[in-house]
């Protein structure tokens, strides 16, 4: 809800149409990006990241956890960011729509609204359809990294992302 009130509340102040079209496009970006990891926590293979755990490699610790963890991170990161980034990007599409109809008298929101919807879902769902590729075929490397992430956080916050889990 407060990233909901948040970019809604910006769109509003920025007069700028480019700057919401660039804010939407972030936020599909951001729902691709978390897609490609909750696929590839589902996709990643325990073995290599346990050896790599035992020698005490940085992140490798977090990699396990992730990978043990794999149904929680794919439904936070597919499911839940998905979901969010999905509606958010639907509000700040409308709002575009309402933004260009008011600059422009001439426009048809009905179809201005059927044009933005389609273009958000093309870049959507494409955009997701390529990233679950690249999540299947790069599943250990994209864990690696969001691994080595989640160790630099824990270290600065002293938080442990995944606390008495397995």
């Amino acid at each position: 809800m407060l990233v909901s009130i948040g970019s809604e509340a910006l769109v509003r102040a920025v007069n700028s149409v480019i700057v919401a079209v660039f804010l939407l496009l972030l936020i599909i970006f951001l729902g691709i990006f978390f897609d490609i990891i909750g696929t590839a926590s589902t996709a990643a293979l325990l073995p290599p990241f346990n050896a790599q755990a035992a020698k005490k490699l940085y992140g490798a610790r977090q990699a396990v956890t992730l990978i043990r963890n794999a149904d929680l991170v794919a439904n936070f990161c597919n499911d839940v960011v998905g979901d969010i980034s999905g509606t958010l990007s639907g509000a700040i599409g409308a709002g575009i729509v309402v933004k260009l109809a008011q600059q422009f008298a001439l426009i048809d929101t009905v179809l201005a609204g059927a044009v933005m919807t389609s273009i958000i879902a093309a870049l959507t769902v494409g955009g997701k359809a390529v990233g679950k590729g690249m999540a299947i075929n790069h599943c250990n490397a994209i864990i690696s990294r969001v691994a080595r992430v989640v160790a630099w956080w824990e270290d600065i916050s002293g938080m442990e992302l995944f606390k008495n889990r397995r």
